[in-house]
């Protein structure tokens, strides 16, 4: 069921939220009640099939919103344990769908789930959602191999929508962990590959919380660099 009303505000065990985006549906749901992830599945109307952004626990949960229709795709936005304890499962149901991630990161996400990475992804590469594409974008910092997946497509959306997975948030940009350098190579990499690229129209949907605005962040920019988190 499609939720006209979508707001991005979901909880674990709570219900879905769903977005019609033209021929694309949008579900997100939150899994795990420590850590909150966000799962998105985006659904082609045209093709019926899907792609999983982040098997990130309750993979029980997952495979019940994917249910008997085709998954070609899981894409994993980078390498921390929290967004990819469900991907052995999933992909076990699943075993002709895609497993992707950013290049730099693939070998921990083998070495942690013992899934292999199919496509090991970087710059200007896509991710078909049937008759749509997710424009890949790195973003290094909170971890070497992050990922952003960009949907910008007129005919689907008349803004854009970008799941940074945990490299942008509402309030700020991912954690660094206390790594200055980390921290300026992600806030450089936000600035430089979101936020001077994309208009302040653009939601995105991180790997935990809430969507966000890119116009409702940008004047907090120079804040964020200056805080240093």
């Amino acid at each position: 069921m499609v939720n006209d009303g979508y707001t991005g505000d979901v909880s674990p065990g709570g219900d879905p939220d769903v977005l019609q985006l033209g021929c694309l549906t949008l579900t997100k749901v939150a899994v795990d009640p420590e850590m909150s992830n966000n799962c998105y599945l985006l659904h082609c109307g045209e093709t019926d099939e899907l792609v999983l952004i982040d098997a990130a626990a309750e993979p029980e949960r997952l495979l019940g919103l994917i249910g008997d229709r085709s998954l070609t795709s899981i894409v994993t936005t980078h390498q921390h344990w929290d967004h990819h304890r469900a991907l052995a499962a999933v992909r076990a149901a699943h075993p002709d769908a895609v497993v992707v991630a950013g290049a730099p990161d693939a070998d921990a996400i083998e070495e942690q789930t013992g899934v292999p990475v199919d496509r090991r992804v970087g710059e200007g590469d896509k991710v078909a959602v049937g008759t749509c594409d997710l424009r890949v974008i790195p973003i290094a910092g909170h971890t070497p191999g992050s990922i952003a997946l960009l949907l910008d497509d007129a005919e689907v959306s008349p803004d854009p929508h970008l799941f940074t997975g945990d490299s942008l948030f509402p309030g700020g940009v991912g954690a660094t962990f206390g790594d200055a350098d980390a921290f300026a190579q992600l806030i450089g990499e936000v600035e430089t590959k979101v936020f001077d690229r994309l208009p302040d129209e653009t939601r995105f949907h991180p790997g935990h919380g809430a969507d966000g605005v890119l116009g409702d962040e940008r004047p907090h920019l120079a804040e964020w660099r200056e805080r240093g988190w």
